[in-house]
């Protein structure tokens, strides 16, 4: 076999990518932001693999064949010409042969998995794939890459490059939220790129003024979404950034002879579902919304709100069966103060029903009509339909952009990020993702309005020491503002 001598200079490569380059770990993962030369990098990487190892047969694939075309398949003709390495490599239709050695690149789509197991390389077994733009797969076809990778003498490879979308995509959850074995993980924006034109620089840069949200996804590759999300995902983004950890984890116990429940307790443990971002305050109000598992959703979940200050202060989210939900709403009621109730009806009345034998005093009460009679009637539990529900979203939308900060919880925050506008402008929860925290804290919201003697417990809560900076923003304040700052510091004393 000829050889050739390759000097690989520092200077054709950004700094960033240089320890990966003769790395031989099973997942290489490049992700981040646009102009990041992640892309380039790659193809560089794996011609210096085609030329320079004795077996090196890659598989590229996107999720549409043809796409790569004029991405991937593209990059190969152009670092190939860049290099002046034309000689050494026979370029064809979506394949290249290495003259040298046999060595061979082949692009395919993965809208037809099955037609993989038919590609065979000149000079032996499949050693290397590389998925481009790999949020735009599903996570089955990533396994079916590996089974193909199976077997042989050779050490195999897969490379995976994106930018990030969704924060609930089963790439974060797999390669970001555990611990892989024999992987690495590169993260790079354009700030990593030497080679980035002035004038592309410039324009991702206008982003941080005019568009920050698309700037910190698009640009610096953060996990967000693209797309139109109902909530100010910027405010959201950024809420996110602070972190914000629950007092205490856990759940609750309590004893239960078959009629009633008695000797509540929360228990602290680290796995618990039950969050508290806020103790219970003597007198103080609270709300309590939830939302049971049904039509696309295996989750059953509850909110909490300090019906004086607005502010979410517990949450929880499980999967549970109907009694043992409704027994952990019973006591998380009790623990706030017998905070008012609202439990979505729509597909199954038992926690509500199971609420009210349990002897349960504080619900939410709707009017409904009698489908006998055709009176309204009152009715407890709250009905998601199609009046309610755009109204309750519109509603949180509005808390979310006026007052972010009364939202504490990363789970519903993250949900925010991925509820976007379907094609008919109907706001709903990506594909993939959830909207169960979403919902309990808008019935939440909705319901809070029919708590009794709201004003009368305001002033039973305990006053507070003001700063010489609250002060002034209070003397300089109108009478409405006033209102708002009372009910969101409490009263000095």
């Amino acid at each position: 076999m000829r050889k050739i001598t390759f000097n690989v200079h520092k200077e054709v490569f950004n700094d960033c990518y240089l320890p990966y380059l003769y790395d031989k770990s099973k997942f290489l993962v490049f992700y981040g932001g646009a102009g990041s030369g992640k892309s380039f990098f790659i193809v560089q990487r794996y011609i210096l693999k085609l030329l320079m190892e004795p077996r090196c047969n890659l598989l590229v694939v996107r999720q549409v064949g043809d796409t790569n075309r004029y991405s991937t398949f593209a990059l190969f003709k152009q670092v190939i010409s860049l290099w002046g390495l034309n000689k050494y490599f026979k370029i064809n239709d979506l394949y290249i042969t290495c003259k040298l050695n046999k060595n061979a690149v082949v692009f395919k789509g993965l809208d037809n998995i099955e037609k993989l197991k038919s590609i065979t390389f000149p000079s032996g077994e499949l050693t290397d794939v590389w998925i481009e733009e790999a949020s735009e797969i599903q996570e089955e076809a990533l396994n079916q890459l590996i089974i193909r990778l199976r077997g042989g003498k050779t050490r195999k490879q897969i490379v995976i490059s994106f930018n990030p979308i969704s924060v609930n995509h089963w790439l974060k959850v797999r390669f970001f939220d555990r611990e892989v074995e024999d992987c690495k993980v590169l993260h790079t924006t354009y700030k990593d790129n030497k080679f980035i034109d002035d004038d592309y620089k410039e324009n991702l840069e206008s982003f941080k003024e005019t568009d920050p949200y698309h700037y910190a996804v698009y640009c610096l590759g953060e996990w967000g979404v693209y797309g139109k999300t109902v909530f100010v995902a910027e405010k959201v983004q950024e809420r996110l950034s602070e972190k914000i950890m629950p007092l205490r984890r856990g759940y609750f116990e309590y004893d239960y002879d078959g009629l009633k429940i008695t000797n509540i307790r929360f228990v602290d443990d680290k796995d618990g579902f039950v969050l508290i971002y806020k103790e219970p305050e003597k007198n103080k109000p609270y709300v309590l919304g939830g939302d049971t598992a049904g039509e696309g959703s295996d989750y059953f979940v509850a909110q909490v709100l300090d019906n004086v200050t607005k502010e979410q202060v517990a949450t929880f989210r499980n999967m549970f069966d109907e009694d043992i939900y409704t027994r952990q709403v019973y006591c998380m009621g009790v623990y706030y103060n017998t905070a008012l109730v609202g439990i979505e009806t729509n597909y199954s009345t038992y926690p509500q029903k199971e609420l009210e034998r349990l002897g349960y005093t504080n619900f939410f009460v709707r009017m409904r009509e009698d489908t006998y009679t055709h009176k309204h009637i009152k009715a407890f539990g709250f009905q998601t339909n199609q009046k309610t529900r755009p109204i309750i979203i519109a509603e949180l939308v509005k808390i979310v952009r006026e007052n972010i900060d009364f939202i504490f919880d990363t789970g519903t925050l993250l949900e925010m990020l991925t509820f976007v506008r379907n094609e008919k402008g109907r706001p709903e929860a990506q594909e993939g993702s959830h909207d169960d925290l979403i919902m309990a804290l808008a019935i939440a919201y909705y319901i809070s309005v029919q708590q009794k003697d709201v004003a009368a417990t305001e002033d039973a809560i305990s006053k507070v020491k003001w700063t010489d900076d609250m002060y002034e923003d209070y003397r300089n304040a109108d009478v409405e503002g006033k209102k708002y700052l009372e009910s969101k510091w409490g009263k000095p004393n």
